[in-house]
């Protein structure tokens, strides 16, 4: 069992650090969409999350956590395979349609499930503790595998620098220059991906016996009982929608804004390996926060790094509203470091990944939520003002990024005031 951390991590690190991301919005424009359908792809992405997250967690506690890591990895070859090869012209949109759908169903199938077979392996004794240490060392082997991936995806997107290492290695005219380099590069790795998933083992006490699919129904009920009567992973499930929808969000869009700053594409790439860096910062300052505050205050602090960032996007301030990197960059580890300490420390093993699931199925939610309202509100911008160009459209969206953090930080501790007069919390 202890060969599971390792292979965890490395599969975590495989399937998580892709090279696309730095350049993932201006690549999809490139490649002849628009920002609506753009949105809509994010949302159908995360609308297939959504549908697929809690069965996969509920079969994953039934018939074993390997044999959903092992689908999940398997999928993720098939949709970069779908990304890298599908031609330009009337079928593009309908088969990143089907990538979505796919990378979505990966995600859902490795959510939840992964992390429970790591956190199963641990022997019981001070599992809560170490699990701490496998965290702190998965968020920094995750932030040097993205530094790399950062940098070399976008120089990879950039077709001059493409060209010249490619003359430079003596493929010069026999392999065409192309912006899918990054996506090129990212179906490689899903291969060692797949191969960690594959030399993983099964904890013992992972497996249920009986009927997977009325098991799967009984998980289900009794991972949501649980979810919906404990106040404490309902506020936190609360907190983590509102706060990954919103930065996922702006990290869909990334480098939309960095074009809108006026910043070189070239630099996406270091400006993706600077939040991997921020990654290594994060890992300690997580591992203390989780021991010396409480779950509230901790997320009250990550609260106040988000709008900052947030705030300060609406601004656009050219060459200098880089500046918003740092807050969400450490925003998004630091909330994922907590998220996955509170919710295995408060579940009991046997619904651990049904109860991942529903926290992967929240936040993915609440991300489909935020894209379509992104959408909508962008298509009424677009409506009001017809001549405005893309660029000038994205920089006036940005403000419903603050605004609908603040909207929800203020329900959100309206609830959380409510819980505590009515002596739940």
């Amino acid at each position: 069992m202890s060969r599971n951390i390792p292979l965890f991590i490395a599969f975590r690190v495989f399937f998580n650090a892709r090279f696309y991301y730095p350049v993932l919005g201006v690549l999809f424009l490139d490649l002849g969409l628009s920002l609506e359908q753009y949105a809509l792809l994010n949302s159908v992405w995360a609308a297939t999350i959504l549908l697929f997250e809690i069965p996969s967690g509920a079969l994953a506690d039934l018939i074993g956590r390997k044999s959903m890591v092992v689908l999940a990895a398997a999928l993720m070859v098939v949709e970069m395979s779908v990304f890298a090869f599908a031609p330009p012209g009337p079928w593009l949109f309908p088969l990143l349609i089907l990538n979505r759908i796919l990378s979505g169903t990966a995600e859902a199938c490795a959510s939840g499930a992964d992390e429970a077979l790591a956190y199963d392996s641990l022997a019981e004794e001070n599992r809560e503790a170490r699990w701490r240490d496998v965290l702190t060392t998965l968020m920094r082997w995750s932030s040097a595998a993205f530094f790399v991936a950062m940098i070399l995806g976008a120089l990879a997107f950039d077709r001059h620098i493409a060209g010249q290492v490619l003359k430079f290695l003596g493929f010069d005219g026999a392999v065409p220059t192309t912006t899918r380099w990054p996506v090129f590069m990212t179906l490689a790795t899903s291969l060692p991906a797949l191969a960690c998933a594959l030399a993983m083992s099964e904890p013992g006490d992972a497996r249920h016996e009986g009927h997977p699919i009325q098991g799967a129904i009984v998980n289900i009920v009794a991972g949501a009982r649980f979810v919906f009567s404990d106040p404490r992973i309902r506020l936190l499930l609360l907190c983590a929608v509102l706060f990954d929808s919103l930065v996922r969000l702006f990290l869909t869009f990334a480098s939309n804004y960095y074009r809108l700053i006026e910043i070189p594409e070239f630099v996406n790439g270091f400006l993706g390996s600077f939040y991997a860096l921020l990654g290594f910062i994060a890992a300690s300052l997580a591992r203390r926060a989780a021991a010396r505050f409480s779950a509230t205050q901790v997320f009250v602090m990550v609260g106040i790094l988000i709008f900052a960032g947030l705030c300060g996007l609406c601004l656009a301030t050219p060459y200098w509203g880089v500046w918003v990197v740092l807050p969400i960059g450490l925003s998004m580890p630091l909330m994922q470091y907590f998220l996955s300490n509170y919710i295995n420390a408060w579940t009991e093993s046997g619904l651990r990944a049904t109860v991942l699931s529903f926290r992967g199925m929240a936040i993915n939610l609440g991300y489909g939520f935020a894209g379509l309202a992104f959408a909508a509100f962008t298509s009424a911008l677009r409506a009001s003002a017809p001549g405005l160009s893309e660029n000038a459209l994205f920089g006036k969206s940005l403000i419903a990024l603050p605004v609908g953090f603040a909207v929800g930080s203020v329900l959100l501790l309206a609830t959380a005031r409510f819980h505590q007069r009515s002596g739940k919390t």
